[in-house]
């Protein structure tokens, strides 16, 4: 049962985290948003391949 309370504590900080920049300034969202649709696929899964790896690397980190 724990590890269900961990993933969804670490869920509810995601959204946290991620509702933050919209919150305060959703005009800075939107052209961050324009921006990032202008970005090629291989750039983006590439971005989202390093952050996950890095987010393993914290995770392994601190745990």
């Amino acid at each position: 049962m724990l590890m269900w309370e961990d993933l969804l504590a670490a869920l509810a900080l995601v959204l946290v985290i991620e509702g933050i920049v919209p919150f305060i300034s959703p005009a800075s969202m939107r052209r961050m948003l324009e921006t990032i649709s202008q970005i090629d696929d291989r750039t983006l899964r590439m971005t989202g391949l390093v952050s996950m790896v890095c987010g393993v690397v914290m995770l392994y980190l601190v745990r």
